[in-house]
This record gives C-alpha cells, structure tokens and sequence, in this order.
C-alpha cells in the first residue's frame, strides 16, 4: 500500500496514516479486510470429543502390541480408536487397556488385546473383505475388525451377550458389522462365500459349513484343540481343502453347540482297552 503525504493537512496525513496501519495488520492476519479468523467448526468438535482414554489406549498398543511383534498400520490404528472399555460390564471397565482376558459373564471372557490383534493381523484383512466371526462375545473382535474390512458378520450362541454386543456397537456406531445369536459352527450361509472367518472359540475340528463357506483362496484362522490344549491355525481354501499353517500356542474358551456334541460323541467312540 502507497500511502500520499499532503502538506497542506499534516493532521489529516497521521490519522490516515494510523487507519492505514490498522488496515495492513487486519489484512496481514486474516488475508483478507473482515473480521479476525474464528476457529473451524472441525476444530472445535475434535476439542469437544477429545476422549480421555486415548493416552490409555496409546499405551495399551505401544506396550502390549507393537513391543510383542503387531506390525500392521492398519490394525495398530484400530486398536488406537475403538474404546475397549465400552465392551466390558462396568465394574470391570478400570482393567480395560491392561492385557487381561475379563469375564463378560455366562462363562465367556473378552479376549485380551494381544491376542485378538495377533489373530486380527494373521487373518491378513483387506477393506474390501467380507468377513464372519464365529463367538461374538463382547463385541470387541467384530469391532477391531470393522474398523479394516468392508463388513462383519457375527454370531454368538449365548443370546444375552449377542444382544449386549449388538447394543454397544450400534452405541459407537459401527453400522458395518451384523450380528446374530445362534450356533456359529452352522456359518451365515446368506451371506456366504467370505474372504475370511475367524473363530474365537475353540472347537477340536474345523465345522465343516465353514471349509464350504469360505471362498476360494480365502483365510481362515481358528483356535483348535481340547480345554488346555489349543493352538491357532491360519488355514487358507485351495482347490477346496485347507492347506494349514500352525502359528502358536493359545488359550480359548471352547466352542459349545454342536461342535461340542460332535466332539463328545467321537471320544464316546474310543473305547478305553480293558485291563489285564
């Protein structure tokens, strides 16, 4: 700005002078000559909804995830965002970014943080995939896996816990997982094929509706074995039959309904040899 002295009014040339000199630093600020700058109406919406667990789940990845060997971005993010603590009953809720298994009632557990990112990361998930969780429990897993696939379809057997998972994902709005309760083994053949399943129970065999609902190159990971003895399985379809790859001891609850019945009824078969 060029700003023309007059000789005939020096009075008339300051005061012009200290408009203009406001004017420049109201534009220096804003850019342009209205009103200041007021804060984004993002801005303020991400101070309204600041969550003060963050920091606790920052901790909980940093400590128990990245430290043990999770190294995908995209589920390292999903454990960073979805509140853990929803998922428990209330007075068990202060225990929720520690990596603990805590009783959610009927005899289930939520599965601690560790392992479910550890089976999370080995079902390699995809945001195009379509993927069914057999034993809902919580709610949490199906959560985790919202947040890196396309959709999740759940089942769980005790219809108490289907309906309270049901309500807390609805409550943090994860419109992309559907839920149901009944006997996972039998799958969501409507929804089938699905790139992925992932179990978290522990049957002794794989369901067979699962092998048939499973696409074709798709994985599936599974906790096998009896109450003490379990090691998770990641499985991939090929020409029909699951080519298997052992990855490591665990510890689930074991899977009820009509696995169990089978199970049961095949150890009835293996007569015990009769004494001498």
């Amino acid at each position: 700005m060029v700003i023309l002295a007059s000789k005939q009014a020096p009075g008339r040339f300051a005061i012009a002078t200290g408009v203009a000199l406001a004017a420049c630093l109201v534009v220096a600020a804003t850019g342009r000559g209205d009103d200041p700058p007021k804060p984004k109406a993002d801005d303020r919406k991400v101070k309204a909804e600041a969550d003060p667990l963050a920091p606790a789940r920052a901790r909980m990845v940093e400590r128990h995830l990245v430290e043990r060997g999770i190294k995908d971005p995209r589920v390292l993010d999903a454990f960073r965002t979805v509140p853990r603590h929803k998922f428990l009953p209330p007075d068990s809720r202060r225990l929720a970014y520690d990596d603990e298994s805590i009783p959610i009632g009927l005899g289930q557990t939520i599965t601690p943080p560790y392992d479910v990112a550890f089976m999370t990361e080995a079902l390699q998930p995809k945001a195009t995939d379509k993927v069914y969780e057999v034993g809902t429990g919580s709610g949490y897993q199906a959560a985790i896996l919202s947040r890196v696939v396309k959709e999740v379809y759940s089942v769980e057997i005790h219809e108490p816990l289907s309906r309270r998972a049901t309500e807390v994902l609805k409550e943090v709005g994860y419109d992309n997982v559907r839920t149901r309760a009944g006997d996972g083994y039998a799958g969501w053949p409507e929804a089938a094929p699905f790139d992925a399943i992932i179990v978290t129970c522990a049957p002794e065999h794989v369901p067979a509706p699962l092998v048939e609902q499973l696409k074709e190159g798709g994985r599936l990971v599974i906790p096998l074995g009896t109450r003490f003895d379990q090691v998770v399985h990641l499985m991939i379809k090929q020409d029909g039959k699951l080519s298997d790859q052992v990855l490591r001891p665990t510890l689930f609850v074991p899977m009820t309904g009509r696995a169990q019945r089978e199970a049961a009824a095949e150890r009835a078969k293996v007569k015990p040899k009769a004494q001498p």
